[in-house]
C-alpha cells in the first residue's frame, strides 16, 4: 500500500522534462490511473451540486439558476452546466450508479450518457453495460433507446391526433348538443380561450348590473337565478364563435402569434419620484402597484403625459411616446448585447433599464442606461440588488450592499491533483491504471439483444 501511495502521488509532480523521458507505457497508466481520480473527484463534485441544488444554495447570488450559478462561479460553459445538473439530480435516484462513479470505475462520459434513459429498474442492467463496454458503446446504446422512446411518444401522440373529433346532433328539445375529443395541447388552448371568453363575459355583466343598479336603485330583484358555471362556460363558447365571425382577420393574425395584448399602467408622477408620493399606482381596470413595480415598467415603456385638475379630470393629454427613444435602444442593444448582470447570459426580453430614473431626473442617455433581462431587471428595483456607474463602470449590488463581482476571482489551488490522490485514499479508494477499464473483448454489439432487457424491466 505504501508503495503504491508512493507511486500514485508522482503523476502530481511531474514536470515536463520527466514527462518527455517517460516511456510511452508507463505514461498511459499515469493517465489512466488520475484519470480514475478525477472521475471519483468529479463524483463527490455532483453529489454536493445536487444538494447544493436542492437547497436553493445559488439563489443569494440574483442568478437565474443552478448552471448559470456554475457557468459563472465555476467557469463552465451554460450548456456542460446544465448537463451536470441533469446529472447530479438523476444521481440522487440511481446509487448504484452513483457508488460505482464515486469508485473511479465509470467515467462521467458513460454516466452523463446513461442518466438520460436510465430509472431505478434498469440501474442495474444499465450499470453492466457501463462497465463492460467503452464509452462509445454506451453512448451508442443509449441513442439507440431514446429513438425508441421517441418512436413510441410519437406513436402516442399521433394516436391521440388521429383521435381528435368533433360531433353534435340536435336534441329532442331544440338544443344542440356538442361532443369533443381533443390533443393534450390543442385542448388546453381551447381551454384557455374558453376561460379568457369566460372572464371577458363576467367582466361585461358586472358593469351592466352596476350600472343597472346606478340608474334605478330601487329597482327589485327579478327573481332570475344566478347562472351556473356551466352555463357561463357555454355563453363563452358562444362567444368565441362570435368574435371569429366578427373578425377573422384579426383571429388569423392571432393565430400566427401577432402581439395581441397591451398593459396599461396608470402612476402619478409623485409615485414615480418618491415611494412616499402620493398618487395613482394601478394597473387598469386592475389592482395596485408597488411604487418599484411601476417604475421598473416605465424604464423602457411607452409614455402618455396626462395632467389632470384638482378632482381628476384631464386638463390635457399629451402624445405617446417612448421613454427610452428607438434610436437610443438600437444603439443600446447594440452595445450592451444582452443582461449585464453578472453571470446571465441573457439576449432576448431585455429591457433598457434607467440607472438614475428618468423620473427621479436621470439623463436618457446610453451612460444612464443597461440592458437587465426581465428577472434581473425585477431584481434590481424589487429584490434589492442595485446598480450604479462607478468610475465609467456598471457595478452591481447585493441586497447587504456587497459588490457583485462580474467574474469571481479564481483561486488557487496549488498541488490539486496531489489532494485529490490524498482524498481518495482516505476515502479507501486505491486507484490503478485497471480500475476504469471496460471488460469489453472486442465483440460487435448487438442492438436488439442490448435494448431488450430494457424493456424487459421498464414493463416488469
Amino acid at each position: 500500500m505504501c508503495q503504491e501511495s508512493k507511486r500514485v502521488s508522482l503523476f502530481a509532480d511531474f514536470t515536463v522534462e520527466q514527462l518527455e523521458e517517460m516511456k510511452r507505457s508507463d505514461l498511459g497508466e499515469h493517465i489512466a490511473e488520475a484519470a480514475a481520480h478525477l472521475a471519483a473527484a468529479e463524483a463527490r463534485v455532483l453529489r454536493m451540486l445536487a444538494v447544493f441544488d436542492r437547497r436553493y444554495g445559488w439563489t443569494g447570488e440574483g442568478v437565474r439558476s443552478c448552471a448559470h450559478w456554475l457557468s459563472w462561479r465555476c467557469g463552465i460553459g451554460l450548456v456542460a452546466a446544465r448537463e451536470r445538473v441533469r446529472v447530479a439530480r438523476a444521481l440522487e435516484d440511481l446509487p448504484r450508479i452513483a457508488e460505482a462513479f464515486e469508485a473511479g470505475v465509470i467515467s462521467y462520459s458513460k454516466v452523463r450518457a446513461v442518466t438520460r434513459v436510465a430509472c431505478p429498474k434498469t440501474e442495474d442492467y444499465l450499470l453492466q453495460i457501463a462497465k463492460t463496454g467503452t464509452a462509445a458503446h454506451v453512448e451508442k446504446l443509449v441513442r439507440a433507446q431514446r429513438r425508441a422512446d421517441a418512436r413510441e411518444a410519437n406513436e402516442a401522440a399521433n394516436e391521440r391526433s388521429g383521435r381528435r373529433r368533433l360531433s353534435w346532433f340536435w336534441e329532442d328539445g331544440g338544443c344542440l348538443v356538442i361532443k369533443a375529443v381533443l390533443p393534450p395541447e390543442e385542448g388546453a388552448l381551447f381551454l384557455e380561450g374558453l376561460a379568457s371568453a369566460e372572464a371577458r363575459l363576467r367582466e361585461e355583466r358586472e358593469e351592466r348590473e352596476e350600472r343597472e343598479e346606478r340608474e334605478d336603485a330601487s329597482a327589485e330583484s327579478s327573481g332570475v337565478p344566478p347562472e351556473s358555471a356551466k352555463a357561463r362556460k357555454a355563453d363563452a363558447l358562444v362567444a368565441l364563435s362570435e368574435a371569429w365571425l366578427a373578425a377573422p382577420a384579426s383571429a388569423e393574425r392571432a393565430l400566427k402569434g401577432a402581439e395581441r395584448h397591451q398593459v396599461v399602467v396608470h402612476v402619478g408622477l409623485p409615485v414615480l419620484q418618491d415611494d412616499a408620493g402620493e398618487g395613482c399606482c394601478a394597473v387598469e381596470d386592475g389592482p395596485a402597484l408597488a411604487p418599484e413595480t411601476a417604475r421598473r415598467l416605465a424604464c423602457d415603456a411607452s409614455v402618455i403625459k396626462v395632467l389632470e385638475d384638482s378632482v381628476g379630470q384631464p386638463l390635457s393629454v399629451g402624445r405617446k411616446t417612448r421613454s427610452i427613444p428607438p434610436a437610443i435602444s438600437r444603439a443600446l442593444r447594440l452595445r450592451d448585447g444582452g443582461c449585464r448582470f453578472p453571470g446571465c447570459t441573457n439576449r432576448r426580453y431585455v429591457d433598457g433599464h434607467h440607472i438614475q430614473h428618468w423620473s427621479q431626473g436621470g439623463e436618457t442617455s446610453l451612460f444612464n442606461l443597461v440592458l437587465l433581462c426581465r428577472h434581473h431587471h425585477r431584481l434590481v428595483h424589487e429584490g434589492g440588488f442595485s446598480v450604479q456607474r462607478e468610475g465609467g463602470a456598471v457595478v452591481f449590488r447585493r441586497p447587504d450592499g456587497t459588490v457583485l463581482p462580474v467574474t469571481p476571482p479564481p483561486r488557487a489551488r496549488p498541488a490539486a491533483a496531489r489532494r485529490i490522490v490524498e482524498s481518495n485514499a482516505a476515502l479507501g479508494l486505491v486507484m490503478t491504471p485497471k480500475t476504469a477499464y471496460p471488460g469489453w473483448r472486442g465483440e460487435r454489439m448487438d442492438l436488439g439483444m442490448a435494448l431488450d432487457p430494457i424493456r424487459a424491466r421498464r414493463a416488469g
